[in-house]
C-alpha cells in the first residue's frame, strides 16, 4: 500500500504497512456508556470507518475492534442519581449508539466486546504486572500500576513528569501519585452487583485495563492501529500503552487519534445528546447521510467547531452531489457504482487519510458529470457518475446505494403522509358540512392515487393498495 499516516507516538506521517501481509488488526476506544450519544461522540466512528474501508479496498482483510465501556465510575454515579440499575442505563445506551451507527452508516465492527464481559483477561493481565514488578496491590483492594517502575510513561503524550497525575481520587494507598488503578475495591455505597471477587477483594477494573486486555484478547500481543479520540490521549492511552508494554506486548504500531467535535471551542458534553442527537437533528430537517458528510468532510486530525450554519452547508454540499446523481440517472438509467477511481482521489486518502483534498475530487468530477450532461454527452456523463458514486461508494455517502436510497423512500413517506394529511382535513370538512359530493371527489381521487382509506373513531388512516378503485367518501 502507498497509504500514510500520522503516528501520533512519533509525530510522524509514516508510510503504513500491516504487520501480518493482507491483514490489518485495528482497535478503536468506544463510548463510556453514562449517557446518549451526540454527534460529537459518533464522529470517531465515522472516521475510522472510512479508513476502514480505505484499507478494505486496497486488498486487506480488516479485524476492526471497538469497545464499549459499559462499567465505570460515571456510570455508577448515573444510577445512583437517577435510581436506575447501572447495566440498565448502559445497555439502553448501547442500543442507542448501535442505532445511531446504523443510522449514519457505520459499518459494523468485527467484535464490539463489553468492559464486563472480560473480567477474567483483565485480572491475567494484572497479575502479570504486578509478577513483573510493574503493579502493586494496595492491601485494601486496589491495585496500582507503578508509574515510576515505567521508565517510558509519557512518551505518547509527551506530558512532563509534574503533569502527569492520574486524575483518579487522591488516596493513601498510593506509593505515587501519578499511580493508576488496575483494579478498584468495592466501594459500600455502590451495588453489590458492580463489583467481582478477586484475589484482591471484591471490586471492578479501573477503565484503562479494559482495553488493553480487550486489545489482546481479539487482536493478539501485536497489532496495527490503535485509534480513538485527541480527549483521552491522556491519561487512558498513555496508561494503555504503559501498562501493555510493561506486561510485555508490542501492543500497537500506529497511534490514530481523531479530533473532536467542539460547541463554541468547547469539547461537547454529554448533556448537548438531546439537541445533537440523530434524532434531534433530523426532527430540523437533516438526513443521516448529511450529518455524516458533514463529518466526513473535515480532515479527521482537524477540530469541528460545531454550528447549525456548518452543518446546512455540509448538507447543500451532499446535495449537490446527489442532484447530478440522480439527474445522471434520470438521463441515463442505470449508472454503475463500480469504477477507476480518479488518481487524485486516491492520492488524497492515501496521504493521511486526506478527505477534504479527495472530496474536492468528488465535487470536480461531479461538475464535469453536469457539464457533460448539459451539452448531452452522455457517455461521459455515465463515466463522471460512475466514479462519483465509486468514490462516495468508499465514504459509504453514495447517494444512490441501499443505505441512502432506502433513507430517502423513507423521507418521501414523510411528505407524502404531510400531503395526503392535507386531503384528509379537507375531506373531514366536507363531511362536516354535509358536502358528500366533495367528500367522495376527495376520496376517489386518493383511492386512485392507490391510496385505501379507513375511516376510525381517531379518524381517517391511509395505506398504499396493490389494486386502484373508487371509493365511498361517507
Amino acid at each position: 500500500m502507498s497509504l500514510r499516516l500520522y503516528d501520533t507516538g512519533t509525530r510522524k506521517v509514516r508510510d503504513f504497512s500491516p504487520r501480518v501481509p493482507g491483514k490489518v488488526g485495528l482497535y478503536v476506544c468506544g463510548l463510556t456508556l453514562q449517557g446518549p450519544p451526540h454527534i460529537g461522540h459518533l464522529r470517531s466512528g465515522v472516521n475510522y470507518d472510512v479508513l476502514a474501508a480505505w484499507l478494505r479496498h486496497g486488498g486487506l482483510n480488516v479485524h476492526l475492534v471497538r469497545n464499549v465501556t459499559d462499567i465505570d465510575d460515571k456510570v455508577l454515579a448515573k444510577s445512583q442519581d437517577q435510581g436506575v440499575p447501572w447495566w440498565a442505563i448502559s445497555y439502553a445506551n448501547e442500543r442507542q449508539l448501535a442505532a445511531d451507527y446504523a443510522a449514519l452508516g457505520v459499518r459494523a465492527p468485527t467484535y464490539e466486546p463489553r468492559a464486563t464481559g472480560h473480567i477474567p483477561e483483565m485480572l491475567e493481565l494484572i497479575a502479570e504486572l504486578i509478577t513483573r514488578g510493574h503493579a502493586y496491590d494496595s492491601g485494601a483492594g486496589d491495585v496500582y500500576f507503578s508509574v515510576p517502575s515505567f521508565p517510558e510513561y509519557g512518551a505518547l503524550s509527551h506530558r512532563k513528569p509534574e503533569d502527569m497525575l492520574s486524575g483518579e481520587e487522591e488516596t493513601p494507598h498510593k506509593r505515587d501519585p501519578r499511580d493508576f488503578a488496575l483494579w478498584k475495591a468495592a466501594k459500600p455505597t455502590e451495588p453489590a452487583d458492580s463489583s467481582w471477587n478477586t484475589p484482591y477483594g471484591r471490586g471492578r477494573p479501573g477503565w484503562h485495563i479494559e482495553c488493553s486486555a480487550m486489545a489482546r484478547r481479539y487482536l493478539g500481543d501485536a497489532f496495527d492501529i490503535h485509534g480513538g479520540g485527541t480527549d483521552i490521549m491522556f491519561p487512558h492511552h498513555e496508561n494503555e500503552l504503559a501498562q501493555s508494554r510493561a506486561a510485555g506486548l508490542e501492543f500497537t504500531n500506529f497511534w490514530v487519534h481523531n479530533n473532536m467535535l467542539n460547541l463554541s471551542g468547547t469539547k461537547m458534553s454529554k448533556s448537548l445528546a438531546n439537541i445533537l442527537s440523530v434524532s434531534a437533528l433530523a426532527e430540523r430537517g437533516f438526513r443521516p447521510a448529511e450529518i455524516r458528510y458533514y463529518l466526513v468532510a473535515p480532515h479527521y486530525r482537524s477540530p469541528i467547531d460545531y454550528s447549525e450554519e456548518s452543518l446546512t452547508e455540509a448538507a447543500t454540499a451532499y446535495q449537490r452531489l446527489e442532484n447530478f446523481l440522480k439527474r445522471a440517472h434520470d438521463a441515463v438509467g442505470s449508472i454503475p457504482d463500480t469504477a477507476e477511481l480518479p488518481a487524485a482521489f486516491g492520492a488524497a486518502l492515501d496521504d493521511d487519510l486526506g478527505t477534504p483534498a479527495a472530496l474536492a475530487v468528488v465535487h470536480d468530477v461531479a461538475r464535469t458529470g453536469n457539464g457533460a450532461l448539459d451539452r448531452g454527452d452522455t457517455d461521459e456523463a455515465v463515466d463522471a457518475a460512475a466514479q462519483v458514486r465509486a468514490m462516495l461508494g468508499i465514504m459509504n455517502l453514495d447517494p444512490l446505494s441501499s443505505q441512502w436510497s432506502d433513507a430517502a423512500a423513507s423521507d418521501l413517506t414523510s411528505v407524502v403522509d404531510s400531503l395526503v394529511g392535507l386531503v384528509l382535513q379537507q375531506r373531514t370538512r366536507a363531511r362536516a358540512d354535509k358536502d358528500w359530493a366533495t367528500a367522495d371527489a376527495l376520496r376517489d381521487h386518493l383511492t386512485d392515487a392507490g391510496l385505501a382509506i379507513e375511516d376510525t373513531p381517531d379518524g381517517a388512516r391511509w395505506s398504499l393498495i396493490k389494486e386502484r378503485g373508487t371509493g365511498n367518501g361517507r
